[in-house]
């Protein structure tokens, strides 16, 4: 067997398209322009790709763009400031605070500053409450982003079994709430789970998102299963070279893509479905801010 490619990319561009589409008539019917503000602190040299990233994306959908670039030494009583600042702008519709923060600030202290509504994360612990109970919630964008894969991808995910590897209130746990909502049965595996190869070997859907380079080899994948790999891992790679690198998964990709039904590539796959669902979020805060349908096919 032969697994069905993924295309995370060509479907993130799909996504960007419709935001974009959207975006458009929000302008032309109610002289209306989604805003997203990114806040970086320090200099970290991941973190400032990411925002550069981000902003680009956002003005090509016809977004605004709001960037606001902080010292590593800025207090946290200042991005406070700034956070409450942004909340109050109604020209802001998303608030995003890339993490990691320096050490001297409180992540979750920041985090929760945030306006629900514009919590385009995902991260608030209003919002993880609300998608805890299956309310009507800011969804973090990499589940999203996978949710959105896996439903394009089977139609209905009713009565699957699905195995989440991996805990994080990043990823893992708002994974496993959304795989719930739609309606299936859900594990959630993680460093303590014993057997976990025989655990995932019962899934018709894996979510491998733990951090740990190829962590999962093709045989402990079902037959015909679908993998969704989060993992992005740089690891060595002296095939290319004295000091070269590339990247993987936390999936064996040549191993599992012999036996899955479908698997999503590292690269290429979860990572740009991030930043398109970033822009989702973004369209559809606007779109509630303002008491207007939201777009369909773009939230969970």
């Amino acid at each position: 067997m032969s697994a069905t490619l993924i295309d995370g990319k060509a479907f993130a561009a799909t996504i960007r398209s419709k935001v974009a589409d959207h975006v458009a008539r929000l302008k032309k019917e109610q002289d209306l322009t989604p805003g997203l503000a990114v806040i970086l602190v320090g200099e970290d040299p991941a973190s400032q790709v990411y925002v550069r990233s981000k902003g680009k994306q956002t003005t090509e959908v016809g977004m605004t763009s709001f960037e606001h670039k902080l010292a590593a030494d800025t207090s946290e009583a200042e991005l406070l400031a700034l956070i409450q600042h942004l909340n109050a702008n109604p020209e802001v519709h998303g608030i995003l605070v890339q993490l990691p923060l320096p050490d001297h600030m409180d992540e979750d202290l920041v985090i929760n500053a945030i306006d629900p509504a514009k919590d385009v994360d995902g991260f608030h612990i209003s919002n993880v409450g609300l998608l805890g109970t299956g309310q009507k919630s800011m969804v973090p964008c990499t589940p999203l982003g996978c949710l959105m894969m896996l439903r394009n991808h089977h139609g209905s995910l009713s009565g699957m079994n699905a195995v989440v590897i991996g805990r994080s209130n990043i990823v893992g746990k708002p994974m496993a709430q959304l795989l719930l909502g739609d309606s299936c049965t859900v594990t959630v595996a993680h460093s303590r789970t014993k057997d976990l190869a025989e655990v995932v070997r019962r899934a018709d859907i894996v979510v491998a998102a733990v951090g740990r380079p190829e962590m999962v080899p093709g045989d402990w994948i079902q037959p015909g299963a679908t993998v969704i790999d989060v993992g992005i891992n740089r690891i060595e790679a002296p095939e290319k070279g004295e000091g070269k690198t590339r990247l993987v998964g936390d999936c064996h990709y040549a191993s599992c893509a012999e036996v899955a039904g479908a698997i999503t590539p590292v690269p290429g796959g979860v990572g740009p479905m991030t930043i398109a669902c970033l822009l989702a979020n973004t369209l559809t805060a606007a779109c509630r801010a303002n008491g207007l349908p939201e777009p369909d096919g773009l939230t969970a």
